[in-house]
């Protein structure tokens, strides 16, 4: 069984979503160009990976149990909608201005790759219960890091004397593959610890 620390840490700097596996890309685009907006959907997708696992693993249960695990993506994903509805709900109702600092970012949630994939890995990785709600937090919190991380350089690309060519989307991908390449130095920090 492998320790709890050893599958938050990949799960948050390793095996980051974003920036390894290259899930969630259309709001770590779209969203980080402030940081506070970036922090707001953050938290909201740590949240939404987090319930959809501990909802989606006791239905996975009842699938495989009746020969049904044909149907996990299309009931995943009915389930992270429902899940997604809620949090819309809330922040409309409690917290206006992140709702609509958001925007059309909110519902995108429910595409989102990142917390789908998060779900369907946990299954296929053969986590328990536990591991997979720890596998799911990491993961959050790894897109939380790899957003603040882009929007920080974002935010001080606003400032900078950038060519004319590389203005707008070209300098924004040059700096989310260098953000990515960050998170290589820490293959071997996290082998070495529990390798």
């Amino acid at each position: 069984m492998k320790p709890l620390l050893a599958i938050i840490l990949a799960a948050m700097l390793t095996n980051n979503f974003v920036l390894s596996k290259f899930l969630g890309i259309c709001p770590f685009l779209g969203v980080s160009k402030k940081v506070n907006t970036a922090t707001g959907m953050s938290v909201a997708v740590i949240f939404v990976m987090v319930l959809a696992t501990i909802v989606c693993y006791p239905i996975n249960l009842l699938l495989v149990s009746k020969d049904m695990e044909y149907l996990q993506t299309i009931v995943f994903i009915l389930v992270i909608a429902a899940l997604v509805q809620l949090v819309e709900i809330v922040l409309k109702k409690y917290i206006l201005s992140l709702y609509s600092a958001l925007g059309i970012y909110l519902p995108l949630i429910t595409t989102n790759c990142a917390v789908l994939g998060v779900v369907l890995l946990n299954i296929s990785d053969g986590y328990n219960f536990v591991q997979s709600v720890v596998n799911s937090f990491g993961a959050g919190v790894g897109f939380m890091i790899a957003m603040l991380m882009f929007a920080g350089v974002r935010e001080r690309l606003e400032a900078a004397d950038i060519p004319e060519t590389l203005k707008g989307l070209p300098i924004t991908l040059i700096s989310a593959s260098l953000t990515a390449v960050s998170f290589l130095g820490f293959t071997g920090v996290v082998e070495g610890i529990f390798g």
